[in-house]
């Protein structure tokens, strides 16, 4: 019976293909695609002002309350967060990729890569909760700061009300620093994978006709490599803009996209609003994806 079926199966290629991809399909159709479908649909429906009641009916009133002032200064404050993420981790993700990719030796590259995935192989909460602890008061990022004498610079960083709060840990600054290092394997690997995909001999060519070693970098190596920066910026980007334990572990009274959603879901029971502010970072992130996809940064994937 078993080799009859083997047979059969070994005869139907397209049906092996069909068995092996139907189930994950359908999980992403009816689990992933079908629940950003609900809040699709949930979003153009409205809650009544006096009963609090949702109302089934099809309007936009909903995606006006985006453009609130309050609302418009999340998605601004969200969408900065994760740029600035962004360019700081390909700042400090390049060089240590490039070196990686270039001059390590295979056993060196080994430990090199194991050292930068091994933040990954702990829990994501014991992360976030490790950075509350060094950015506190009495945490050794302090003590190190003070050490130095600058106890002064970080209280009049803390003292700005845009970046500012009670303590690192309570501060946007806190959340930069711990998107950075929480998201920075991410933009290591994706470089690291398109610089190993530049030729040596492009670039020794590009010396043996008289460039300098910027030149070099500038005309050579980094349009070749920004696939990978551009595909580790999808990660960061995206990653940042849609966390939520991160602003509510280390943020202040300021709300970023998933504070805001969580609020209007769980404290106020708007699901109509909290369901648009959602679709916000979907769009965002298709948008990104489009120019993503124009600079070929799904080459270095």
């Amino acid at each position: 019976m078993l080799s009859r079926i083997s047979t059969y199966l070994y005869k139907t290629p397209k049906l092996v293909l069909a068995l092996l991809l139907v189930p994950p399909m359908l999980y992403m159709g009816v689990v992933y695609l079908g629940s950003l479908f609900a809040l699709l649909i949930n979003s153009f429906y409205s809650i009544d002002d006096f009963s609090g009641i949702i109302v089934r009916e099809f309007t936009l009133k909903t995606y006006a309350q985006i453009f609130y002032p309050a609302n418009l200064e999340i998605f601004m404050r969200t969408a900065g967060m994760a740029a600035a993420v962004t360019v700081v981790d390909a700042l400090f993700a390049f060089p240590l990729a490039y070196y990686i990719a270039k001059f390590a030796a295979p056993r060196l590259k080994t430990w090199l890569i194991i050292a930068v995935t091994i933040p990954l192989w702990s829990s994501y909460l014991v992360r976030v909760y490790a950075w509350k602890l060094i950015l506190a008061k009495e945490g050794i990022l302090s003590w190190f700061i003070n050490l130095f004498g600058l106890g002064g610079v970080l209280d009049w960083l803390l003292s700005i009300p845009e970046i500012g709060g009670s303590s690192l840990s309570l501060s946007p600054i806190g959340m930069f620093i711990a998107f950075s290092y929480i998201w920075l394997p991410y933009m290591i690997i994706p470089i690291q994978t398109a610089l190993e995909r530049v030729p040596a001999s492009l670039i020794e060519a590009s010396g043996d006709l008289g460039a300098k070693p910027f030149q070099t970098f500038r005309s050579v190596i980094l349009p070749l490599a920004f696939p990978g920066v551009v595909a580790g910026s999808i990660f960061t980007f995206s990653l940042t803009l849609g966390d939520f334990i991160v602003p509510l572990s280390l943020g202040n009274s300021k709300y970023f996209i998933g504070q805001a959603v969580y609020s209007y879901q769980g404290t106020a029971g708007n699901v109509p609003l909290a369901a648009a502010m959602t679709m916000g970072p979907v769009v965002i992130m298709i948008v990104y994806l489009l120019i993503a996809r124009k600079l070929g940064a799904f080459d270095a994937l």
